[in-house]
This record gives C-alpha cells, structure tokens and sequence, in this order.
C-alpha cells in the first residue's frame, strides 16, 4: 500500500508567457494591485524587462498570487489563497536571502508572508500593519489649490530637499544614505520628467508636494505628500491633494489611490475631506 506525502506549495518565476495570466489576476483588485500592474503593462513579466523576478503562483497557467522580488517585495493574491502564496514565496525569498528594503502589499499578503520570514529576515526596523487604502472616483470634494502644478525639469534641485525631509519624515531614514542620495535623486527626476510630481513651489519653497508614484491604465497610486512644516494647520494638504487628485483623473488613471499610516490621524481626515474612501488596507515591513 502506498501512501502519499504533502507537497510544499511552490512559486515560479514568471516569463513572457504569463502576462495574460498576470493582467486576469491583478484585474480582480485593480486599486490593490497597481504597483505591479503598472510595471507589468510597461515592461511585461519576464524578469529582464521588469529588473526583478516576478514570482508566481498557482495551478498550470492560471495564477492565484504574484509576488514582485525587486528592490520591494510586493505580494498580491486572490483571497482564499494568501496563505499557501505566502509559504511558497517565503521559501523562495529565503533561499534568496533578504534583497529588499521593504515588504508592502496588500496587509492580508503580507501578512502571513512577513509571519513566515520574520524568524529569518527579523527584526524589522519598522512594521506597520494597518495602513488604509483609499481611492477616488470622481472629483474631488473639496477646492483643488490653483498653484499646485506639474514640477517642470529644471526646478528638480528645488524639489529635491522637499522629497528628502519627506522620505525621511515618512520612512525614518535618510535616502542620501549609502550612495549620498544618488539613486533617489534619479527616481525623484524621474518623475519630475514623466510628469508624475506635483508641487506648490513660491519664492524657492516648495510648500506642497507629491507624486503619483505608480500608474496603471485603471488606477494611479499618489505617494510622498508632503507639506512643509512651516504652513501646516492651514488646509494646504486637502488643497493640494485636491489638486493632484484633479490632474490625476484628467491626465494619468480614472482611479486615483493612495494609503496612509493608521496613526496619522490628521492625514486620514484630510483624505477623506478630499472624498478618498477606505477600499482595503495596506502593510508595510520596512528593514
């Protein structure tokens, strides 16, 4: 009489050959899944395109969870399967050994991944597990600020101390660390010419500032909001996230997201005064 043993789930790293696979899974949550889909209609889904492994997850072709291993380890999966996903990309990273900076995804992938790989990746400098997801449809509700506009080319080391005291404020690190801010400097430049960085700059100053970070065709993704300490309490933030908002939905996505640490109160009320919703929430393991 034979007996048969259980099989460990496994991952694969994705090629060509599964972007139709991956476009139907990350089209179940579009709003959750823009990080790595907008990668994924720019580049594809094999690694040398992405500049990172895709991992994927599932029966045959059909796929139940993604997992993107670059500089963040971004997993998504299909509710039911997060679980099982996160064994099978936990193996993986560890055989890997650790080669991000963060782990962020939606909380119910994270979560059982960063269980899995916290006795070998831990401690973590940070873990924030409750980070709300919010999206907007339609306009915004409140007065979008007239002078928030595009940051044109030559105003990047104008911006730049701003996205720095940013990154730092939001993260609790320096991004000039390591390679003196060389690699951020490229990225914040990067979106500075793609049109992706907005701000309300007056005299020199950058009072206002923020990116849309990812973009997908169905959704965008704003990061790095920022107001400079100096006018805060005046409403500068729900005005100048009205007017991100407004350019958003006319020149980049339909669907305008971001997500918001639990414990920054004054964020979350001036997000929902712009008319973002709660649609899901986020989680972030920072290292």
């Amino acid at each position: 009489m034979s007996s048969t043993r259980p099989t460990t789930p496994t991952a694969r790293v994705l090629d060509e050959g599964d972007e139709r696979a991956v476009r139907r899974l990350l089209d179940t949550d579009p709003v959750a899944g823009c990080v790595i889909a907008g990668r994924v209609e720019r580049s594809g889904t094999a690694a040398a395109a992405l500049g990172a492994p895709l991992w994927g997850f599932g029966a045959g072709r059909d796929l139940d969870a993604v997992c993107l291993a670059g500089a963040n380890l971004i997993p998504f999966a299909l509710p039911g399967a997060e679980r099982a996903s996160a064994v099978a990309f936990a193996e993986r990273a560890r055989r890997a050994g650790r080669r991000c900076s963060t782990i962020v995804g939606p909380a119910e992938a994270v979560d059982p991944l960063w269980e899995l790989l916290a006795p070998h990746w831990g401690p973590a400098r940070d873990h924030r597990p409750r980070q709300p997801l919010m999206a907007i449809e339609g306009p915004p509700a409140v007065a979008p600020e007239p002078r928030v506009r595009p940051v044109r080319p030559g105003e990047v080391e104008v911006l730049f101390p701003a996205a720095v005291a940013m990154f730092t404020e939001e993260v609790g690190v320096s991004p000039l660390r390591g390679d003196g801010g060389a690699g951020y400097r490229a990225r914040v430049a990067e979106l500075v010419g793609a049109g992706q960085s907005l701000a309300w700059i007056e005299d020199g100053q950058v009072l206002f500032k923020a990116e849309i970070g990812a973009v997908s065709r169905a959704v965008c993704q704003v990061q790095g909001v920022w107001v400079s300490p100096a006018v805060r309490g005046r409403g500068i933030g729900t005005a100048g996230t009205a007017a991100v908002v407004e350019y958003a939905r006319s020149a980049i996505a339909p669907v305008v997201s971001l997500y918001v640490n639990d414990f920054n109160a004054p964020a979350r009320a001036s997000y929902a005064r712009v008319g973002f919703r709660e649609v899901g929430r986020y989680a972030s393991v920072l290292f």
